[in-house]
């Protein structure tokens, strides 16, 4: 009987998971729209007292985004008077929704991260993941790899699609 060779665990593929800097921490969206007269009106006096009135510790340590699920016309000023309520308790503040504020998180921390290790490597970008990864962060991911790696597929390495290919050779 010939022997099974697993030959992508053998192979000098490098995987970027972005999963594996995922930030921990709770994420949670406060909507405007609960404080806005049927979901739908900004009353001033009102939005501020209720504004006054929210238990903003509870968002300690939180990761925050910030929007408004109904189509009303908010003014910019409600957003930003949200996050100056949030500012003492939240460790991060967006303007948008649960994706919005994942990116954010990644477009901080990509930069940050050493990437020589991959230096004229071929890499996969890993395309499965169990936490909400956006493409945003993908995006961001391969504009750093792009400028070290020999090469970049995405997906899994039974089934990548490549994507870039040095021409420095």
């Amino acid at each position: 009987m010939e022997e099974i060779i697993n030959k992508v665990a053998n192979s000098v593929l490098e995987v970027f998971d972005l999963e594996d800097y995922y930030p921990k921490g709770i994420r949670t969206q406060i909507d405007i729209s609960q404080w806005l007269a049927e979901g739908f009106l900004l009353r001033e006096k009102d939005f501020r007292e209720d504004l006054k009135n929210h238990d903003w510790s509870q968002y300690e340590d939180q990761y925050v985004a910030i929007h408004c699920s109904t189509d009303a016309i908010v003014p910019a000023w409600a957003s930003i008077l949200v996050a100056i309520q949030l500012v003492p308790f939240a460790k991060k503040i967006v303007n948008g929704n649960l994706e919005d504020l994942e990116a954010s998180l990644y477009e901080e921390l990509l930069p940050k991260i050493d990437y020589s290790v991959y230096q004229d490597k071929p890499v996969i970008l890993k395309g499965c993941s169990k936490k909400p990864v956006p493409t945003r962060a993908y995006v961001v991911a391969v504009q750093h790899l792009q400028q070290v790696a020999r090469s970049i597929m995405y997906g899994e390495a039974c089934s990548a699609v490549p994507l870039f290919k040095s021409k420095k050779e």
